[in-house]
């Protein structure tokens, strides 16, 4: 078991031992390896929180396990997160990709999963999250148009401007032109 990733199958079940709730025991064992993967890649605990609360939420919305998950059942819930729930597009994004990424963690070979769910269960879990059910990005700022970040041509536009106000202060000789190009060069910080 030495060297083996963090979350690998076999170290998260003990090999050759039944178990008395097979599902829920493979899928919480799943749940702590994707957890330890995530650590691995140093993710922020907030993150790692979320995500799994969201394939939790996930999970009992498609009332099934995660190697009987479906693309549909991904189309019912993301369908049912707007239109019911009336999630933002961000959310939904955000959701969606903590489905993917789980789903990229418990069929990756490296893992183990799909092989411990063959043995145990006869089938093996699927990503169930594709470019033709998730959302994606429709424009470059989703947000609320009043709290967005300035585009680049905004920034070059505002930084010309302030050069043109230096530019005219000193024109019309007054000490305030230092004051000027310094707020000026602030501005491009």
């Amino acid at each position: 078991m030495r060297g083996e990733a963090p979350g690998t199958a076999r170290l998260q079940l003990v090999g050759g031992l039944p178990l008395l709730r097979p599902e829920e025991q493979v899928f919480e064992a799943m749940l702590d390896g994707w957890r330890n993967q995530q650590l691995a890649r140093n993710l922020a605990f907030s993150t790692i929180e979320g995500r799994e609360a969201t394939v939790r939420g996930f999970a009992g919305h498609a009332d099934a396990f995660p190697w009987e998950w479906t693309a549909q059942a991904v189309d019912e819930w993301c369908g049912d997160l707007r239109a019911v729930r009336k999630v933002k597009q961000s959310t939904l994004r955000n959701y969606s990709g903590s489905v993917r990424s789980f789903c990229q963690y418990v069929t990756d070979p490296a893992y183990g999963w799909a092989e411990q769910c063959e043995t145990r269960f006869g089938t093996h879990p699927v990503q169930v999250v594709h470019e033709w059910n998730s959302a994606v990005h429709a424009q470059e700022y989703e947000g609320d148009p009043s709290k967005r970040a300035f585009t680049l041509d905004e920034l070059q536009a505002l930084f010309d401007h302030a050069d043109e106000q230096v530019t005219q202060v000193r024109g019309r000789g007054r000490s305030s032109a230092s004051t000027a190009s310094a707020t000026s060069a602030l501005a491009r910080l």
